[in-house]
């Protein structure tokens, strides 16, 4: 049998800044293994990809004493263990993304240096300080709101003449750019021309971000007068602030530049900075492309949230590709910002899924781009794409997302390929989808069940739930293309179903419930959590029809009711972890706070299943949080629960925008419309939801064999198709 990636060891928690899971530099490389990079814990290497067993030296038999060899030194007394590095908050933010690019900062417009603020690009920051002072002193900043998923906009006042009284007479306006651009407007409202004195003070360490967040980042460099700016150097990078017009006089000791500018009355000026790694033109991100993989999908409708919501998904999902270095042409989106701006197997495939109603290219880049990480034969793992490891809340060890990615592949393809995926890329990717089957049937061996890290990981549930769907959508695209392998697939499927539910149900005084796995030695871990909405989450196969579960119709229907109960759902969204359990914390990210990707698997999940009063109350509560977050839903937030007159609580180390939150907008609409296309059979099935939570919605942009759809959702909970590809039969 196969090994399958070591899990991680037990010793030495991982500090705060690594348990949502390692950063990853912006434009990270596909193909090297995701993992933390900044300093491990006291007791430990730090987290690891996952990656295939290796043999090392054996422990030395149980109750016995190591021997210290004479000559060799005393054994050093541990130093005490240090605090964990405080991670700066991004929950106050605001972050402007087009990657690789970044700017960050608060509301207060002023980048200071301190905590996240700066111009970054590629995981460093190229400037950390960009202070703005008028007439000597600082503007009072009176507005700061995003005007993009790239750009922000600030605005302060300041009073230039003694005779203005209480009523300011100059207005500063920041537009910050997360390509490198920064503009400084100054207008007069003065009744009489202005002569303004105007100093810009910078700085930077050039450090890197994970260096940042774990507190080890260095002071500030001395800066150097480079053409009509300042520039920056350390070891390994440099960085240079350009300035137009070019300033009046420019001092590198206290890094200042400083400008004199007339105003007439109503009259305006303006000063553009613009920073960039030195020798490096200007920034092309992925998203700006003009032939971007996403198409840019609208939603109208009776409530008003539906259209801001889709916009802001749309934008922010186009402000995280990235573009393979070695292939330019394959896209992929990163985990989130600021922390995971590189590539994160799992997510990005799970994001590529949700989103493949915005067209097929997202997906092909994806799947590309990963499968030039399998792990080759032959070998241990064979097939396998690795990952790095997860936190998995108080109750299991880590999991390798590396399993989740290896079972999410042929899913993606096989789903990719009813959506309209062209029958050569589909034919091209087939190999690596088969390898990723093969590494499943050899991993499980004659077992029923997947261990999750394997050997010696528990079987978790929403495991066998990912293997349970790999295995069904996988045989059925392998049996497309007359491809072997498909019969012992559909047998393992079967044998996994029966075990699961005689293995997996624990029963209790309310109705019983999933378990959340087996332990190694058996027991049942009974805690309810927010990986059971795995087991709704089965896929389509032809025809639009949705794949068995591994629950039967009654234990589908109990696990609905328990999902909409106060101890799941927490009014916002679904808690990862249910208010009862021991362990529970309301910020934890698999201990209790509300992960927007699994609140809209649960929502498409549920309506698939026909359970629309629980689907219902999940998604109402979720577009509720999406308001107080402004329409730009974050990777998570507080599982506190709602009350009358109360706002979501901001986890301080969420990402925002994250890919999967932003993917989930677009599942939960095309869920609500029941979109569900085969292309293959030239056909395209709508099964909207029939109690029309949001009432009439209408689609329009979305992507159904490469050509624009649009489907109208009316308010009786009928479906019309008002746009869509030459040929395609549809049906309700």
């Amino acid at each position: 049998m196969h090994q399958q990636p070591t899990p991680p060891s037990a010793a030495g928690e991982r500090p705060p800044w690594s348990r949502h899971e390692p950063f990853a530099t912006a434009g990270a490389r596909p193909g090297t293994p995701t993992t933390a990079t900044g300093p491990p814990p006291p007791s430990s290497a730090g987290p690891r990809a996952c990656a295939p067993a290796t043999q090392g030296s054996p422990p030395a038999p149980a109750g016995t004493r190591a021997r210290r060899p004479a000559d060799a030194p005393p054994p050093r007394t541990p130093p005490a263990a240090r605090p964990a590095p405080q991670l700066p908050p991004a929950h106050t933010a605001l972050i402007c993304v087009a990657l690789p690019g970044l700017a960050i900062s608060d509301g207060q417009g002023q980048l200071t240096g301190q905590g996240l603020d700066g111009f970054y690009r590629g995981g460093r920051r190229l400037l950390a300080r960009c202070q703005v002072r008028v007439a000597g002193r600082e503007p009072l900043p009176v507005q700061a709101r995003m005007t993009g998923s790239d750009s922000a906009r600030f605005v302060g006042t300041l009073r230039a003449s003694p005779a203005a009284g209480p009523d300011p007479d100059v207005v500063v306006e920041r537009t910050r750019h997360a390509d490198g651009t920064e503009r400084i407007t100054l207008r007069n409202a003065a009744p009489r021309p202005l002569r303004l004195p105007v100093e810009v003070s910078l700085g930077t360490d050039l450090a890197e971000l994970a260096a940042i967040a774990a507190g080890t980042a260095a002071s500030e460099l001395p800066a150097s007068v480079h053409d009509s700016g300042l520039r920056w150097a350390a070891a390994d990078a440099a960085a240079c602030v350009t300035a137009n017009p070019p300033p009046s006089d420019a001092l590198a000791s206290a890094g200042l530049l400083r400008w004199e500018l007339d105003l007439p009355p109503a009259g305006t000026a303006t000063v553009e900075l613009r920073v960039r790694p030195e020798g490096a033109g200007p920034l092309r991100p992925a998203g700006h492309a003009a032939t971007s993989p996403l198409a840019p999908a609208r939603a109208t409708g009776d409530d008003p949230r539906v259209a801001p919501l889709l916009h802001s998904a749309v934008a922010d999902l186009q402000a995280l590709l990235l573009r393979d270095r070695a292939h330019p042409a394959d896209t992929y989106l990163a985990a989130g910002a600021p922390w995971r701006c590189g590539m994160a197997p799992a997510e990005a495939l799970a994001a590529a899924r949700m989103a493949l109603p915005l067209g097929t290219r997202l997906a092909s880049g994806t799947l590309r781009s990963l499968a030039r990480t399998q792990l080759p034969r032959p070998g241990p793992g064979a097939g396998m794409i690795p990952g790095p490891r997860r936190d998995s809340g108080p109750h299991l060890p880590p999991s390798c997302t590396g399993t989740e990615a290896t079972l999410l592949f042929p899913v993606l393809l096989a789903e990719a390929r009813r959506w309209g995926l062209p029958e050569q890329e589909t034919q091209e990717l087939l190999p690596a989808a088969e390898r990723c089957l093969t590494w499943l049937r050899s991993t499980v061996g004659d077992g029923s069940y997947l261990h999750d890290p394997y050997p010696g990981g528990p079987v978790r549930c929403e495991t066998q739930a990912h293997a349970y769907r790999a295995a069904l959508l996988g045989a059925d695209l392998l049996d497309a293309y007359d491809r072997p392998g498909a019969t012992e697939l559909l047998q393992w499927a079967e044998t996994l179903r029966a075990a699961f539910r005689a293995d997996f149900w624990v029963e209790d005084r309310g109705g019983g419930r999933p378990a959340a796995a087996l332990a190694a030695d058996g027991r049942l871990l009974p805690h309810l959590s927010a990986t059971a909405v795995h087991l709704l989450d089965t896929g389509l196969l032809g025809g639009g029809r949705p794949a068995p579960g591994l629950l039967d119709e009654v234990r589908t229907e109990h696990l609905a009711r328990l999902l909409g109960t106060p101890a799941m759902d927490a009014g916002w969204g679904l808690r990862s972890l249910g208010a009862k359990e021991a362990g529970h914390n309301p910020f934890g990210h698999r201990s209790g706070a509300v992960r927007v990707h699994e609140t809209a698997l649960a929502v498409a999940g549920l309506v698939a299943a026909g359970h629309d009063k629980e689907a219902a109350g999940l998604l109402e509560g979720l577009l509720e949080a999406a308001e107080h977050f402004g329409h730009r839903l974050p990777e998570m937030f507080a599982g506190e629960q709602r009350s009358a007159g109360a706002a979501p609580l901001p986890h301080p180390a969420a990402c925002r925008p994250a890919a999967t939150a932003a993917a989930s907008v677009v599942l939960l609409l095309t869920a609500l419309a029941g979109i569900r296309p085969d292309v293959p059979a030239r056909t395209v099935t709508l099964r909207p939801v029939r109690s029309t939570p949001l009432g009439e919605i209408n689609l329009s942009g979305l992507r159904v064999a490469g050509a624009p759809f649009a489907v109208r959702i009316s308010r009786q909970g009928l479906a019309v198709a008002e746009e869509a590809a030459d040929g395609l039969q549809l049906g309700a």
